[in-house]
């Protein structure tokens, strides 16, 4: 069952006028990676929520700060050219990061987004690129099981924004229900 605009403003009221932007596209991702039923679209939304700044964000902030000066030339990330780590900086509703992930994202997605990252800051693949990095992640699977520290460990590489998460993702199970 897809999720309405008036659901996604419940969960992710800062949204405001991006949710209607983004309803079709997350209902089209979720879709294609199965990410359907109660428990799996309300841990998506949550995770997606909170790594998006409520659908506000779809670029990283670029300052550099020291975490992201140091994505420059980390072999883990592909980022084996100068300005790989700038260029490739985290994008999407789920932070896609580095050459070697947007060109993955891009090949199952049929997009050149080593030639165009940018493409990833547009709806239909911000949404889409989350919902790939979600299926390729196994997280349908860990949502079923109920493990959403575990999620957010896979997105976030630590536990960072869990209060946040888990906040969305409670509120998403009631709205959803």
């Amino acid at each position: 069952m897809p999720i309405t605009e008036q659901q996604l403003l419940q969960i992710l009221p800062n949204a405001g006028r991006q949710a209607g932007v983004f309803v079709p596209a997350l209902n089209t991702a979720m879709s294609r990676y199965g990410i359907v039923g109660t428990v799996r679209v309300a841990a998506f939304i949550a995770q997606v929520g909170h790594e998006s700044g409520q659908l506000r964000w779809v670029r990283e902030i670029w300052g550099p700060t020291a975490q992201q000066a140091g994505y420059e030339g980390r072999a883990d990330l592909g980022n084996t050219q100068k300005g790989d780590g700038s260029k490739y900086r985290g994008r999407g509703l789920i932070q896609i990061t580095g050459r070697a992930n947007y060109a993955a994202c891009g090949e199952a997605l049929g997009l050149d987004l080593i030639s165009n990252p940018e493409l990833l800051e547009l709806p239909q693949y911000a949404a889409m690129s989350a919902a790939w990095f979600w299926s390729t992640k196994g997280l349908n699977t860990m949502a079923d099981q109920g493990q959403f520290e575990k999620i957010t460990r896979r997105i976030n590489g630590g536990l960072n924004g869990l209060d946040d998460r888990q906040a969305l993702y409670d509120k998403a199970l009631k709205v959803l229900a």
